[in-house]
């Protein structure tokens, strides 16, 4: 799978596992990243150990237009273009209703919503001249929205709408799915043991799942679905089962 691919949000968690399994299918890799350096120049390295010249860093805040722009343009130049665009890239923090300042939807909506549309218009062009596609990391509360996270959750239902209407924008030349995460990775902020388990007795496979799990689905996604678009993969466990 000889394809060149733009990760956002790849240094660490669920992007890290999707650079690395998908350079491991014979793709290089742009990992984006906004401040994690170090674990970007780690896994850059470490992929380039592998397979020279096969992974390039790119740091930017996606929240600026400028800077946004610039990794578009920077990817669309290396290896010759850009076959796949994974927008993985995600703000994620409680959100009380009444206390939501104009500040927080910004950053929520910008992150989950506005910097994966531009970056994809921003790349139409190198998609379409490569019959490429767009992989959308959205999440199971896009659907029904997590208590607490109300920014968040419809952040995450403008991301999966947006699936659906660039699939018909783009179509033929360029595919657009998604793959819905569901407990992958715990929080990096503190959750109790409680509540882990409150979650874990609501998944029908009674486990979480692993950041591998959702870049199989990616993987698939850009390697074997060339007959769908405008999907969501859900990778769940199980748990959009319960209400």
């Amino acid at each position: 799978m000889q394809k060149n691919i733009l990760i956002t949000g790849a240094a660490k968690r669920i992007g890290a596992a999707c650079a690395r399994l998908l350079h491991s299918e014979g793709s290089n890799i742009i990992l984006h990243y906004r401040s994690s350096r170090e674990d970007a120049l780690q896994l850059c390295d470490e992929l380039n150990q592998k397979r020279p010249d096969s992974a390039k860093t790119i740091q930017a805040d996606l929240l600026n237009m400028h800077e946004l722009a610039a990794v578009a343009g920077e990817a669309a130049s290396a290896w010759g273009g850009i076959h796949v665009l994974v927008n993985n890239a995600s703000a994620f923090y409680p959100t009380a209703v009444t206390d939501v300042t104009e500040q927080q939807w910004d950053d929520l909506l910008g992150s989950n919503l506005k910097a994966p549309f531009f970056l994809a218009k921003a790349l139409a062009e190198t998609l379409s001249d490569h019959n490429g596609c767009i992989v959308n990391i959205v999440d199971i509360h896009a659907e029904r929205g997590l208590r607490g996270y109300p920014v968040y959750s419809i952040a995450k239902a403008g991301l999966a709408a947006m699936t659906h209407v660039l699939a018909k924008e783009l179509g033929p030349d360029v595919r657009v799915n998604a793959v819905s995460p569901g407990a992958i990775l715990w929080p990096e902020s503190e959750l109790s043991e409680q509540d882990k388990a409150e979650i874990l007795q609501r998944i029908i496979l009674k486990r979480r799942g692993e950041p591998l799990d959702i870049a199989k689905a990616v993987l698939f996604l850009i390697k074997d679905a060339d007959y769908m678009t405008g999907q969501i993969l859900t990778v769940d466990g199980g748990r959009t089962l319960f209400c």
